[in-house]
């Protein structure tokens, strides 16, 4: 302790000093190798270059520090929660290391004033903080490896910041915030399901995929319809919020159709009621040309001018008189009662006649 009090005292830069206190007042321990921490808290708009001229910030450690943490918080919580099944310790653990927890923890430890940026506001990277967070656990892990790290996680976040056990059975639901927002914004939103199968173990797992005005979303797991749900909603509400082009494109799908849906797809059909089979009065001229109905009488009507010769006349007059005699003879059709006798006697008299 006193050696790393005298090497604190023997740096050169005032700045270098305040760092290695506000190391130990993170982490517990003090730096071995304060280039480490250094890069952590470079954030890629200072735009420092190295030697080599190769870009130095701190992107590198914070994928092995996001590597660490989700190592150790896994760790710590598979020991603390015995029997609980795979897919509680996931979304545990998601919760401890996502981002919102990061920078919460980056603000209340005072992280986020020992960041090296180009002096842009927070406001523009409300990750920054989280990001730097798992830089420095990278950097810590380099400088003083694993164990450094379990016993930082364990001692002083988990014991001191944050109550795993509220943690793990706080239910967020990511499903809930994704539909207020699709209903606020007006979207179409949409859960299909995409496989539903089982483990080794034959227990079911569901797989899900929002899709948000055709685009479609993430996809997630679970041994549930809402867990998979949850997790897929919970991964979409991520996407919307990092991926521009992503929040682009559902609000172009979302134009399109209601472009579509304004647009009249037919012409409305006309109420106006047809009175055709009314036939008008008044001028005979304006009335309907109606057809004569055909039957087996039928009968020419000649004009004037196109009546035919006399005879021919005289001959078809007479043929239709000798037709309509012959075929139409009523005089035996009588309203009178016949008795039997009556009618067997006419019809004898009617044979003699033949």
């Amino acid at each position: 302790m006193l050696n790393n009090l005298w090497d604190i005292i023997k740096l050169p830069f005032r700045k270098e000093k305040e760092l290695y206190i506000s190391i130990h007042n993170i982490f517990g321990v003090y730096p071995r190798n304060i280039t480490y921490y250094k890069q952590a808290l470079m954030h890629k708009s200072i735009m420092h270059r190295n030697e080599k001229g190769k870009p130095v910030n701190n992107e590198r450690l914070e994928f092995l520090g996001d590597a660490i943490l989700d190592a150790v918080v896994g760790d710590i919580v598979f020991a603390h929660f015995p029997g609980k099944r795979e897919g509680f310790l996931t979304n545990t653990r998601s919760k401890l290391v996502q981002r919102e927890t990061l920078n919460k923890l980056a603000q209340e430890m005072g992280i986020n004033q020992l960041i090296m940026s180009s002096g842009h506001s927070f406001s523009h990277n409300s990750y920054m903080g989280g990001n730097a967070f798992e830089a420095l656990v990278g950097a810590l892990y380099l400088d003083r490896g694993y164990n450094a790290c379990m016993r930082f996680m364990k001692k002083r976040i988990l014991a001191q910041m944050i109550n795993i056990d509220k943690v793990a059975y706080k239910e967020v639901n990511f499903k809930s915030k994704l539909i207020e927002w699709s209903q606020k914004n007006r979207v179409k939103l949409s859960f299909d399901l995409l496989t539903q199968a089982k483990d080794k173990n034959g227990s079911p797992i569901f797989t899900y995929q929002v899709v948000i005005e055709g685009v479609k979303g993430c996809v997630g797991k679970g041994f549930s319809k809402k867990e998979s749900q949850q997790q897929a909603s919970k991964l979409t509400l991520e996407k919307l919020k990092k991926e521009p082009q992503f929040i682009d494109a559902v609000f172009e799908a979302k134009g399109k159709r209601t472009k579509m849906e304004e647009e009249p797809v037919n012409l409305v059909p006309d109420t106006e009621e047809k009175m055709d089979f009314i036939i008008p009065q008044g001028d005979a001229q304006q009335a309907p040309t109606v057809e004569k109905h055909v039957t087996v009488f039928q009968e020419k009507v000649y004009s004037e001018n196109e009546r035919p010769d006399a005879d021919k006349e005289e001959s078809a007059s007479q043929t239709a008189s000798d037709n309509s005699d012959e075929e139409f003879d009523l005089s035996d059709i009588s309203a009178r009662p016949q008795s039997r006798e009556d009618i067997i006697a006419a019809a004898e008299e009617a044979a003699f006649k033949e």
